[in-house]
């Protein structure tokens, strides 16, 4: 991995570092949980403002309108422009009906 280092210090590399982060994804027809990637301190909403057509999801289920699983994949790409909204799993508590989850065991 090679460093490049600007005139005040700031070094660069060929990769970005980001965090898998568990979420749930609201289009106008499915539910979609799995992981996303974030950049290494930044936020669910700064991922959905980059310039990049599509979203990578993995480990991605994803529902109907009814609740039913329909589809179960290791990788997806979701349109940014059928998003609806976007919460990450953590910050969601089971049986919080904003959430849909019943909390059940």
């Amino acid at each position: 991995m090679s460093l490049h280092y600007d005139d005040k210090g700031k070094f660069y590399t060929e990769y970005i570092s980001k965090n898998a982060v568990n979420a749930i994804i609201q289009t106008s027809t499915h539910r979609i949980t799995g992981k996303i990637f974030i950049r290494v301190g930044e936020r669910v909403s700064d991922e959905l403002n980059e310039s990049d057509k599509f979203l990578a999801v993995t480990d991605a289920s994803i529902f109907d309108s009814e609740g039913e699983l329909s589809y179960k994949c290791d990788f997806l790409t979701v349109n940014r422009d059928h998003i609806v909204w976007i919460v990450p799993e953590e910050a969601t508590h089971p049986g919080d009906e904003r959430t849909g989850e019943s909390g059940s065991e």
